[in-house]
């Protein structure tokens, strides 16, 4: 915009000055003719009264002395043939002028030639001759134009930088707007535009000002919302707590401690709800560890349906076994990656979930964590089911009496990490899901 502002002052101005400068360089021109023509008829005419009355050696004297005083070619043509002053050939104009008596200009190629009859001498009718060469009929023009462009250039640069100062002034407001707008759409709330600028850019940073506002306003009323839709799931846990606190023997320690991992969860939700979270660069975990513990939560929940679960590591060692295996040989293996171990917690959560979920009781699912090629990890859950269902790819949509978030949420962990999710079906028809998780931009740090 502020280079179409420019080029356009540049276009009008250069319109406006070739219509003012070029009919002032002919009248230039046209003054500078008709002044060395005017200043040769005088000398022509002053030499009138004397050519009608003085004898012929008076004549010659006063003519010669006027033509040195003049710097311009003067002659006087005598009836008898004479010819007095600078030496000039008699043209058709001064044979004209001598038989009808008629004084007149001419253009030459070479000049403007003046010639003035003077009746009444004895002799016969005299001709005075004045010329103007070309050369002085032009003479300061050329100086005068040069002005004159000097003029037009520095009254257009003048203009540029006067076009060029208030379309920065004008592009600017909009600039700082579109700046606000960007913040605005990567979650930077806090953005506001200040208002600038010509009255209609100032009512549209008010408008950008209103609706930051209202955006803030919505998410802080759904935070809310959200928290306290969570706190609501406090009575029922409660209520299991009690009822596990009723049963004895290993089952109540079983029951509660799930019982106090959900009420964590609950407790976390909420506070994550309630105080928005800025996305983390630097965000990291130690995946085989995150990855292990929540197998072996969900292993309990997989004896108690009949279901068979493999859980393979390879890290910097190599080891595999069933979740209920801890064997020695992963003790000093880490896979770092570039979530945080709660979202990388729930991303396994919510692909085990769909696993219990959506398959019958009985079917065997395995989980396999290994390196990423270029650092980070790739999780890989598969299970021995009927296949994925087309109801789990969109989110919020589900025909299987979910909530259709789970894979939404693993696919989300996976983008934050610089990573991918894939959905495939397994060599046994099986459904597969694979998590391609990056590494921490500082992967030398663990918490």
């Amino acid at each position: 915009m502020r280079r179409r502002l420019t080029l356009l002052v540049a276009a009008t101005m250069c319109l406006a000055l070739l219509a003012f400068v070029v009919p002032l360089a002919l009248l230039l021109r046209t003054v500078a003719q008709d002044r060395a023509t005017t200043t040769a008829g005088a000398d022509a005419q002053s030499l009138v009264p004397l050519v009608g009355t003085a004898d012929p050696v008076s004549l010659r004297t006063s003519v010669e002395h006027m033509a040195a005083d003049s710097g311009a070619p003067l002659t006087v043509f005598l009836a008898d043939g004479s010819v007095l002053g600078t030496r000039a050939p008699r043209t058709s104009a001064v044979r004209l002028a001598a038989l009808a008596g008629v004084s007149r200009t001419v253009e030459r190629p070479d000049g403007r030639e003046i010639v003035v009859a003077v009746l009444g001498r004895p002799d016969g009718t005299a001709v005075i001759r004045a010329f103007v060469p070309a050369a002085e009929l032009t003479r300061g023009v050329a100086r005068a134009w040069l002005v004159l462009a000097g003029l037009g250039v520095a009254l257009l640069l003048l203009g540029l930088l006067v076009a060029d100062r208030l379309s920065r002034a004008l592009v600017s407001p909009i600039t700082e707007l579109s700046t606000v707008s960007h913040r605005l759409a990567r979650a930077d709330l806090t953005a506001r535009a200040r208002p600038d600028g010509p009255p209609e850019l100032r009512e549209v940073a008010g408008a950008l000002n209103h609706l930051a506002d209202r955006i803030q306003e919505l998410l802080r009323e759904e935070r809310e919302q959200v928290a306290d839709l969570s706190h609501r799931l406090r009575a029922p846990l409660t209520s299991l707590r009690l009822e596990a606190e009723s049963l004895a023997g290993p089952d109540a320690a079983r029951i509660g401690a799930r019982v106090d991992a959900m009420e964590r969860a609950v407790t976390g939700l909420i506070s994550q709800a309630r105080h928005r979270r800025e996305p983390d660069a630097h965000a990291v975990c130690e995946a085989t560890s995150a990855v292990r513990e929540r197998v072996a939560f969900w292993t309990v929940l997989a004896e108690d349906t009949g279901r068979a679960v493999t859980l393979d590591i390879t890290a910097d060692g190599t080891a595999s076994g069933t979740a209920g295996d801890t064997a020695d040989g992963t003790a000093g293996c880490t896979l770092p990656v570039g979530v945080p171990a709660d979202e990388l917690a729930a991303a396994v959560d919510a692909l085990l979930g769909n696993v219990f979920a959506h398959t019958p009781d009985g079917t065997a699912f395995s989980v396999t964590l290994a390196p990423r090629a270029g650092g980070g990890a790739v999780l890989t859950v598969a299970d021995d089911g009927p296949g994925l269902s087309t109801d789990l790819v969109q989110r919020g949509a589900s025909l299987g009496g979910s909530t259709g978030l789970g894979l939404d949420i693993a696919r989300r962990v996976a983008r934050s990490s610089g990573g991918r999710m894939d959905l495939s079906t397994g060599p046994d028809g099986g459904a597969r899901v694979t998590l391609e998780l990056g590494p921490p931009a500082s992967p030398s740090v663990l918490p």
